[in-house]
């Protein structure tokens, strides 16, 4: 079973990298090839990362995903063949006895972060569990989200990930004083760079975004010196991405930023 502590032990930072939902398996698997081969280049443990649902749509119209049986089919299949461990989200408690018979984290979304019956099954699985901070908490709160897991399961691991806080109406802001206070509590701390510069429902039906800012922010927030791992939502052709195609980084981009952070990290821990 995937220890994180031990995952991520002389290394820099993890990264959690993968396309936003999962399309085709062919697009899954050379997405996650080309993750791990810059993992291994640049010494950096790679997690894979891709939603089988995306439930939290601005639009009942939009592409949601494969659903649990096909996605969970090509999540084990990337988790065997590549030898990576695998990351999805849940949105129902039923879900998370399935999904851990696969994933070895359990991922609760950000707008689903507060429900405690989601929490507590995935907790229940004995797999670590990976909470999004809601975009409506603030900081400290997390420590409950955390509490909840360690309730039911104290051997649980739990990861907190940041990805902005609402500020006004379509926009987002990072607090960068959420790494050294969600480090307190949980046994890693996650900055999602790529969700913090989502522009929730501003391009009508669907989540604009500002990629051109990713990184600014992960510098900034690797800098903190608080951050164990990475979350980035990564597709070779950002534009055909049915969900979060406006703030998803190019494949291209990936290597030279994970280089700059590695850097970045190294310099603070000196």
């Amino acid at each position: 079973m995937l220890n994180i502590k031990e995952f991520s032990d002389n290394t820099p930072f993890f990264l959690i990298a993968g396309p936003c939902v999962i399309q085709t398996k062919e697009l899954c698997f050379s997405i996650a090839e080309h993750i791990k081969q810059v993992g291994l280049k640049l010494g950096i443990p790679v997690i894979f990362k891709a939603s089988f649902d995306k439930a939290n749509r601005t639009s009942g119209d939009s592409f949601r995903g494969p659903g649990i049986d096909k996605g969970l089919e090509i999540l084990d299949e990337i988790k065997r063949n590549l030898n990576l461990p695998v990351l999805t989200d849940i949105h129902d408690p039923l879900q998370a006895e399935k999904v851990a018979g696969v994933c070895d984290i359990l991922q609760i979304p950000a707008f689903l972060c507060r429900q405690t019956d989601l929490t507590e099954a995935a907790a229940a699985t004995g797999k670590i569990v990976n909470i999004k901070k809601g975009q409506f908490m603030s900081p400290w709160a997390t420590k409950h989200l955390v509490e909840k897991v360690r309730a039911v399961n104290s051997a649980s691991e739990v990861m907190l990930t940041e990805r902005g806080a609402s500020f006004g109406y379509g926009n987002l802001v990072v607090d960068m004083r959420s790494f050294p206070i969600m480090k307190e509590y949980a046994d890693a701390v996650v900055y999602d760079a790529t969700h913090s510069l989502q522009l929730p429902s501003s391009g009508g039906a669907k989540t604009g975004g500002q990629r051109e800012y990713i990184g600014a922010l992960a510098r900034a927030a690797m800098a903190t010196g608080s951050v164990d791992g990475l979350f980035l939502e990564v597709h070779p052709r950002p534009e055909e991405s049915p969900s979060d195609a406006d703030n998803i980084l190019p494949l291209t981009e990936l290597e030279p930023l994970i280089k700059q952070l590695k850097h970045i990290k190294m310099a603070v821990a000196e």
